[in-house]
């Protein structure tokens, strides 16, 4: 592992921010590290407020979809509500299609079958909405690159308004309405929306148009706050008020839905964190090894007794797609030994019979082991299909973008992509990714990183510095829960291995001159047991939380690394 210790804020900056504050200095620093410098900027970031959200018809193409929404309400068309299969996409149909409902009839879901019609817009769908009478298409979390679907729904007479938030290709849709914050021409102020998000942003826009409060919206924020956890966007500006607000929604007033999923698993105060272990896997099962509508009948039923039945049906789907990931991973980690692919610089494993609802975790699985750019593929008909991952500070779209040539189609994410390619290209593409990521990845990110916010000594622990703490959440990319590192500490000779084939390390550290010890666990650390038990002096990087055991909460170190002082 990587220890990067960020560099310290300006000393300056920082003093006036505590002086402003009244706060201790360490929690001074870490907000002037996230960009918050004074009073005020403080202030929004601990109290995110829905009214500094951005006005939506600063998107792009926003006055056009909501005049062509307005004129199918008018002409009483008939309008589908299209997504992926995934979080994202399966949280923003049930966010549109369920407001429109609300207000207007003539509304249809649509989500496409992982395996019969792949990502994104398919023909299929098209011509369901044409046999159907349907006449609008709001395309969500997909789009963006369907110039030919498009011009194949234009010539039945069928429009599109697309809400996407994954990067353009050269050329842009030739649909009524094109909302992506990514588009080179759109000047929204906030570019990390997820697809739920931009889907918001729209229901925004309409509910502004018809005259009704902003506090309509509100009960859906819990299908925003789920898809930002899932889809691993920033937790910053817009994301991070809606993510905010969502918990709250999550937390005091969840729908039937999600308010079954938590009940299954007896959880009550959710973090987002907990959305994106909990929630979000279930409501994925479904697109993975069934189907995504399931996902959406169960976020949009209103029934508590269905709702449960509904979840009762995801958490098998949920449990068969753990033991098919489980195998999947197994097989794919044999196939780089018997390859001897170590030394790559890339992942790229396949088989023809893996199940591709789970490759994407499979893929991600393989990165967590190997940590390098990885691409997982399986037969999808009479193509291969591959989810791709990526490590930390890599492109992995832009590494595909070079290897183009041989893909017959690909889109996503800098971290997250999927592609389709023809089987007599593997090869070809296998060993030209290989070269791409050689090329242009620097060799220090093919090592774990842990990002050290600050140093501090365990006297600066205290309930009221882990309160304030607290209040830096909701935590994810961008806004992550601070991590930091405290030198000479030692075990108080309570250090020892626990978990299945001593995995983990529970010791407790003190420092000399603090009066404090804590105690810490390390997942996955139990080698340091020996290192610990003898008394050394070691260096810990650690975050803070909670621990609950018989009644007693207590603050403990969850260590992220362990070395010799």
């Amino acid at each position: 592992m990587r220890w990067t210790l960020k560099p310290k804020p300006d000393p300056s900056t920082v003093e006036h921010l505590q002086e402003a504050l009244g706060v201790e200095k360490p929690i001074a620093s870490l907000l002037v590290q996230r960009g918050i410098e004074t009073f005020e900027e403080a202030k929004k970031f601990f109290r995110p407020s829905l009214e500094d959200l951005h006005d939506p018809f600063l998107m792009k193409d926003m006055e056009a979809a909501v005049s062509r929404i307005e004129l199918a309400l008018q002409k009483g068309e008939n309008i589908m509500v299209f997504g992926d299969y995934d979080v994202d996409g399966t949280t923003s149909v049930a966010l549109v299609s369920s407001y429109l409902k609300r207000i207007y009839p003539n509304v249809a879901t649509y989500i496409p079958d992982r395996y019969e019609e792949g990502y994104g817009v398919s023909y299929k769908g098209i011509d369901f909405a044409a046999d159907n009478d349907i006449s609008l298409i709001i395309a969500l979390d997909c789009g963006i690159k369907a110039i030919e679907k498009v011009a194949y729904a234009s010539e039945k007479g069928i429009d599109f308004v697309i809400c996407d938030h994954h990067r353009p290709g050269a050329e842009i849709p030739k649909a009524v309405a094109v909302l992506d914050p990514k588009r080179e021409d759109c000047e929204y102020p906030y570019k990390e929306l997820c697809g739920c998000g931009v889907g918001f942003k729209l229901l925004q826009a309409l509910n502004q148009k018809r005259g009704e409060p902003f506090g309509v919206l509100i009960p859906y924020l819990d299908l925003v706050a789920t898809a930002i956890g899932a889809d691993i966007v920033p937790v910053t500006g817009e994301n991070r008020i809606l993510a905010y607000h969502g918990l709250q929604v999550i937390n005091v007033a969840p729908r039937a839905g999600i308010g079954a999923i938590l009940e299954q698993v007896k959880k009550e105060q959710l973090t987002l964190t907990d959305v994106v272990f909990i929630v979000a896997p279930r409501i994925n099962a479904a697109g993975r090894m069934k189907h995504g509508l399931h996902a959406v009948n169960l976020l949009t039923e209103e029934d508590s007794v269905q709702a449960k039945i509904f979840a009762a049906e995801i958490e098998e789907y949920n449990t068969s797609r753990r033991e098919t990931d489980k195998v999947i991973t197994e097989e794919a980690l044999a196939q780089i030994d018997e390859l001897c692919e170590q030394e790559r610089k890339t992942t790229v494993v396949y088989r023809e019979t893996w199940h591709k609802g789970v490759i994407g975790i499979v893929a991600s699985r393989l990165t967590e082991t190997y940590y390098r750019p990885t691409l997982v593929f399986t037969r999808s008909g009479e193509k291969l299909a591959a989810s791709a991952r990526s490590v930390s500070g890599f492109d992995v779209y832009d590494a595909l973008e070079g290897c183009s040539e041989f893909i017959e189609q690909f889109g996503g994410h800098k971290y997250a992509a999927g592609l389709t390619l023809l089987s007599d290209q593997y090869e070809n593409f296998k060993k030209k990714f290989e070269e791409v990521v050689s090329a242009t990845i620097d060799p220090r990110l093919l090592t774990p990183e842990i990002q050290i916010d600050a140093e501090i000594e365990l006297g600066d622990i205290t309930d009221k510095f882990y309160r304030i703490l607290k209040q830096f959440a909701p935590f994810g990319p961008g806004n992550m829960s601070p991590v930091f590192m405290s030198k000479n500490l030692r075990d108080t000779g309570y250090a020892r291995c626990v978990g299945g084939d001593d995995k983990h390390l529970k010791a407790r550290f003190y420092q000399k001159g603090n009066d404090r010890s804590f105690g810490a666990i390390g997942f996955d650390l139990g080698k340091k047991c020996e290192l610990v038990s003898e008394g050394k002096k070691v260096k810990a990087a650690y975050s803070i939380e909670e621990n609950e055991f018989q009644g007693n909460i207590t603050l403990q170190l969850n260590l992220k690394g362990i070395e010799v002082n």
